[in-house]
């Protein structure tokens, strides 16, 4: 009996963490993949390590590369401030090419795995209008990747799957609660402490709190003192 395998980018926040149990209760066998792209902290792949083996994952790989050498971030250059109110357009925590170098390895790895999807948690109605979350953008990478691979020339290749990409927090949340998704765990923030706080400012924060409100569920984030 052949078991279907999915690798998940999981970053350790509540989006990945979600799609990591939707893909758990599909029935894949579960590769994760985390990146270490240069974030200035670590509290979201130390929480990424945490829920990979709370679900029992086949294996966890961590992948390092420097893109915020590059810097124009405010989530990887030491210099740029985390905006803390909302913000007109594209705020500065956009990383460039984030998402493309994020599925990028994902679909190395799938190829490798023989793997029949993977799934990432992107979203594009309770988000910060990152270009790369879009629906449009997720068509053209998996048109790319039908090019780009020996999988995808023998039409094989994996699937990209967005499961919370129409999705709103509230309903991401209520789905990963069905699934038994302990959002504790998780670390969503822009700027947490080393010890996984989360400042209640940022852009993710918010988002994630609105959520919380909006499922009528009790915020179980941890947040730091302000």
């Amino acid at each position: 009996m052949t078991t279907k395998k999915a690798v998940i980018l999981v970053s350790g926040g509540l989006d990945s963490t979600t799609c990591l149990a939707l893909a758990k209760e599909e029935g894949y066998e579960l590769f994760a993949l985390s990146v270490h792209y240069g974030q200035k902290h670590a509290a979201e792949l130390n929480a990424a390590k945490r829920v990979c083996e709370e679900f029992g994952v086949k294996e966890h790989k961590l992948v390092s590369v420097d893109i915020g050498s590059i810097g124009s971030s405010s989530l990887t250059d030491p210099r740029m401030q985390v905006p803390e109110k909302p913000v007109e357009g594209i705020p500065s925590t956009y990383v460039p090419a984030r998402n493309t170098m994020l599925l990028s390895f994902a679909l190395g790895w799938a190829e490798v795995l023989n793997a029949e999807a993977i799934y990432v948690g992107v979203n594009a109605v309770d988000y910060s209008g990152y270009p790369d979350c879009r629906p449009e953008y997720i068509d053209a990478f998996q048109k790319m990747a039908n090019l780009a691979t020996k999988a995808g020339i023998h039409g094989t290749g994996p699937q990209i799957k967005t499961p919370l990409i129409s999705l709103t927090k509230a309903e991401i949340l209520q789905a990963g609660m069905k699934l038994g998704v302990d959002y504790s765990k998780t670390v969503t923030c822009y700027q947490a402490t080393d010890e996984g706080l989360a400042c209640g400012l940022c852009d993710a924060c918010r988002l994630r709190n609105q959520g919380f409100r909006d499922a009528g569920l009790p915020d179980v984030t941890r947040y730091r003192e302000l």
